[in-house]
């Protein structure tokens, strides 16, 4: 039987996006339609000023790339009609338990909850509205949610969660191309039809084949470039960090993540956040320097590519930094919340995830047809070698005592080896 086709939605990545009625009910309701007061790279207009693209379209996009995916021969003949409609729905809905400021709420959600966006994700999708509209359709809720967020774990099927989440999952590939083209920070070209037209499954499981290996390593290094140049901006994280400060310090005012429904959760957006914290005592004073774009200086950047049990102390504990921060504070003669360590791998960067796992399966396919699982590191040294280029750190203060935390940064950190090898 034929979909019921509800009309279309042009989308300046991708072209026309095609929408069922089905779909139109779930973009529909609350829970998406407020994905259009979250931006999804908060604080990166500070650098790139186009960079204003929203949660909602993005979610779109990762629709029409998940059903790009269940339409190629080999992944549509291991799926039904509803597992591919499910799948849909799902990638339409995967990101809709983000907070305010997308990635930069997340701080809170993990100091405070112990929570990721996943978490609430699954959460909305199964106790809002959203719930009643897929249970009228016919799909249950918590199956919905559990792929949305990659964990559906159905029996041999696991290439269903790894459309959504993986190493070459499609919201990799949405954001990446999305990011770039709003910001214009494009660094080459990335063919990601080329990716999922060379999907394939080995077992129950996504594999690329090694024909499309250019396509891949275009596709990692764009996603580490875009890492470097957006996601973890010296300027946009500056941004960041004075967003995510401004929502710790208001917290116990404002009540951000007191929240006990999802309406009450769904309730907190860019706009209504902002608001408050422009009027909360606590943190007024941060979105006034935000306003007009007093930003936080960074007194010290140095990227290490030696492996070094200090080093993977300083982005891997929260408490060596800590302790890191109080020498550093104490060197300079500032106060300690003056001195802010930046590292890739705090939960308020954008996509902290999305750089660490580089090990994506590729095979080969004899003339005969027959596929042969290869390890991507022997097929490409690439992948390998960027690992090393992540580890960049920062230290960040205000403008008066820039100089100060400079030398001091210098001096405490210089009895961390200097970089004499990469690490491969």
């Amino acid at each position: 039987m034929p979909k019921a086709y509800w009309g279309e939605i042009k989308d300046p990545v991708h072209g026309y996006v095609y929408i069922t009625d089905a779909e139109k009910k779930i973009i529909d309701t609350y829970p998406m339609q407020r994905l259009r007061r979250l931006r999804q790279l908060a604080g990166s207009e500070y650098v790139y000023p186009g960079a204003n693209h929203t949660r909602f379209e993005h979610s779109l996009g990762v629709m029409f790339l998940a059903g790009q995916v269940l339409v190629n021969p080999h992944i549509s003949r291991a799926v039904s009609d509803e597992e591919t409609d499910m799948c849909r729905l799902s990638a339409l809905l995967h990101d809709c338990g983000h907070g305010p400021f997308s990635h930069v709420f997340e701080h809170l959600l993990t100091k405070e909850l112990n929570k990721t966006h996943e978490d609430i994700t699954a959460w909305i999708v199964e106790n809002s509205e959203v719930a009643d509209v897929l249970s009228k359709m016919g799909y249950n809720p918590k199956e919905v949610a559990g792929l949305a967020v990659g964990k559906l774990h159905k029996k041999d099927h696991a290439f269903l969660d790894q459309i959504i989440s993986s190493a070459v999952d499609v919201d990799k590939q949405d954001f990446i191309v999305r990011d770039t083209y709003h910001t214009g920070a494009e660094y080459g070209f990335i063919d990601v039809y080329r990716l999922i037209h060379a999907l394939d499954l080995l077992g129950e499981n996504l594999a690329v084949e090694l024909g499309a290996l250019s396509a891949l390593e275009a596709f990692v290094i764009a996603r580490i470039e875009s890492f470097k140049s957006i996601y973890f901006h010296r300027v946009g994280r500056a941004a960041q960090i004075m967003l995510a400060s401004a929502m710790d310090k208001a917290n116990n005012e404002l009540g951000l993540t007191t929240f006990k429904t999802p309406e009450e959760y769904l309730a907190l957006d860019d706009y209504t956040v902002w608001a408050m914290l422009k009027k909360c005592p606590a943190s007024n004073v941060i979105i006034n320097n935000l306003e007009n774009r007093r930003m936080l200086k960074c007194a010290y950047e140095r990227t290490f590519y030696e492996k070094d049990a200090l080093i993977s102390n300083l982005f891997g504990q929260e408490s060596y930094r800590l302790q890191i921060r109080g020498e550093i504070a104490k060197e300079a003669g500032v106060e300690l919340e003056t001195v802010i360590i930046d590292v890739p791998t705090v939960p308020s960067v954008p996509y902290h995830h999305a750089v660490e796992s580089t090990e994506i399966p590729v095979f080969t396919r004899s003339p005969a047809g027959e596929k042969k699982l290869q390890r991507l590191s022997e097929s490409s040294k690439i992948f390998e070698t960027l690992k090393g280029f992540m580890n960049i750190l920062r230290v960040y203060t205000d403008q008066t005592n820039r100089s100060k935390v400079e030398k001091a940064t210098a001096n405490v950190l210089g009895q961390i080896p200097s970089a004499t090898k990469i690490s491969f």
